[in-house]
């Protein structure tokens, strides 16, 4: 598969966390304020919560619910009650676009 436009660039708004869809995999996608565009597997491991509904902070996205919070590099739980990390996906710029393909995580 090859990686499919979800947004521009434009459409992010920095330390705020957006909700995509590709392939029916759900990711979050988050512009942090270093302006570096991460996507991390939208579902707390916790509590089966979007985390794009979250709270972002730093190179972190925070899960409302119960306050695991998600290293957007690593994908990995920082603090509990999560202990599973959650997938973290390639992104790919192509001038203002924003491409991702659901079968290619990174190695962390």
């Amino acid at each position: 598969m090859t990686a499919q436009r979800v947004c521009a660039v434009s459409d992010l708004v920095q330390d705020e966390a957006r909700r995509v869809e590709v392939d029916g995999v759900p990711m979050a996608l988050v512009l942090d304020g270093n302006g570096e565009i991460h996507a991390i597997g939208d579902t707390c491991t916790h509590g089966d919560i979007s985390l794009a509904e979250g709270f972002v902070e730093g190179d972190t996205l925070e899960c409302w619910a119960h306050g695991s919070a998600f290293s957007l590099r690593t994908g990995k739980p920082l603090n509990l009650p999560a202990y599973e990390p959650v997938p973290v996906y390639v992104v790919q710029i192509d001038g203002d676009d924003v491409l991702i393909d659901p079968n290619l995580t990174k190695e962390v």
